[in-house]
């Protein structure tokens, strides 16, 4: 019994709505950068496209196929993404898997709300479904970047 308790202690009401609405799905018209990421675990998947303008992500799409808690993490990720460059990303990345792996707290603001997947730290084998949407967009800002300099 005390396993179903925590079961639903992790997907809480609020990881439950996140992944139920997660913005910037409709794929772009035009981007400067994709990627996309899986997690051989679980088999969750995000695929990113981006624009970048003047170093900041000014579009955002994403491709969601990922266990609520990827979902959860993706909808966070997609609200806060616009207007970030390389490093805010990067540092939500790091900071994420700070929260996951250690007590170290939450990302900063603008993916401060990534706080909901605190629980997640005890079940190991779903960090990587929940790292997949800040991975990807990393990697699409790479490409972005690379190709610009190109």
């Amino acid at each position: 019994m005390s396993g179903d308790t925590d079961l639903i202690k992790l997907y809480s009401a609020r990881i439950l709505e996140l992944a139920a609405d997660i913005p910037h799905i409709d794929p772009l018209e035009r981007a400067n950068g994709s990627a996309k990421r899986r997690s051989p675990l679980c088999g969750s998947s995000i695929a990113v496209e981006l624009q970048l303008t003047d170093g900041r992500i000014s579009a955002f799409s994403q491709d969601v196929k990922a266990c609520a808690l990827g979902q959860a993490a993706a909808s966070v990720v997609g609200a806060a993404v616009i207007g970030c460059d390389r490093a805010t990303v990067q540092t939500a990345r790091d900071q994420l898997k700070a929260m996951l792996q250690t007590d170290a707290p939450a990302p900063e603001a603008p993916f401060d709300e990534l706080v909901v997947l605190t629980p997640a730290r005890e079940y190991k084998n779903r960090h990587a479904s929940i790292m997949l949407a800040l991975e990807a967009t990393l990697e699409a800002v790479d490409q972005a970047l690379a190709r610009k300099s190109a």
